[in-house]
């Protein structure tokens, strides 16, 4: 799992073709540091493997290596990085760490492309604070968007603006312009979208109102008719489910009895 917030802009080294799927080498020293064998990292929002050996790993080059799929490479735009191709690189979150984005699986939804950028506001020194762009949005996941909500775009956790049917917004700050790929990219290139995985079980738990048949089981009686007769002090011989024994009704600890 990670949170979509970007550790450092990479660079693709290298990419070799073997067969129908690639290996591809890439170089980002902070993701780097202390990486091992059959790590995760984001690359562009899709979770890959490092397979580099701890020897590779040791020299400290900086780079590593790996394996993308032809599903990967169809499904995602990984298929059109070049040597030289700037990427958004963050390692898998540790747990018990601060989430700063949201929960992001590395699991590309779709594919979208950029449709516009539209800069905001300047400060008094000319610097812009802030850009809103706007993407296609593929109808199999548009229903998964609302505004105000989450979604992974290249990596990078936003919050949508706004959610139309076949398009929504976001705006992007001088940070996440300045550290992401987002800051420069052109109209009509494509980014790896991935929608919050959250809807996506509310969804399906919303596909079935109704409770799954559950094997038939013997009726139990209620406490309150099998209880016992009362004693001296007005309660039940039975046992007292709703408070342990040697404890007063109370809750509070009480010495044995």
């Amino acid at each position: 799992m990670f949170t979509g917030i970007i550790e450092e802009l990479g660079e693709v080294v290298s990419i070799e073709e073997i067969g129908d799927s690639s290996r591809i080498r890439l170089r980002g020293p902070v993701v780097c540091t202390g990486a091992r064998h059959g790590d995760s990292i984001a690359v562009n929002g899709v979770c890959l493997t490092v397979v580099d050996g701890p020897e590779e790993l040791a020299a400290g080059t900086g780079e590593f290596s790996a394996d993308v799929m032809a599903e990967t490479l169809h499904r995602s735009s990984l298929g059109e990085l070049a040597p030289g191709s700037r990427v958004n690189l963050e390692r898998a979150m540790a747990l018990g760490a601060r989430l700063g984005g949201h929960l992001v699986q590395g699991h590309v939804d779709a594919t979208g492309r950029l449709l516009s950028r539209e800069p905001g506001e300047r400060d008094a020194a000319g610097e812009l604070r802030w850009e809103v762009l706007r993407f296609s949005l593929p109808e199999p996941i548009s229903r998964y968007l609302v505004e105000k909500g989450s979604i992974t775009v290249d990596g990078v956790s936003l919050t949508v603006v706004e959610a139309a049917r076949d398009s929504f917004t976001v705006s992007l700050i001088p940070a996440t312009l300045a550290l992401t790929t987002l800051g420069a990219k052109a109209v009509g290139e494509s980014v790896n979208l991935e929608v919050d995985v959250l809807a996506k079980y509310v969804e399906r738990l919303l596909e079935s109102r109704t409770l799954p048949n559950l094997p038939n089981l013997p009726d139990l009686p209620h406490p309150a008719a099998t209880a016992g007769p009362a004693t001296a002090s007005g309660r039940s011989g039975a046992s007292d489910l709703s408070t342990p024994s040697g404890l007063p009704v109370d809750g509070t600890p009480g010495e044995s009895q």
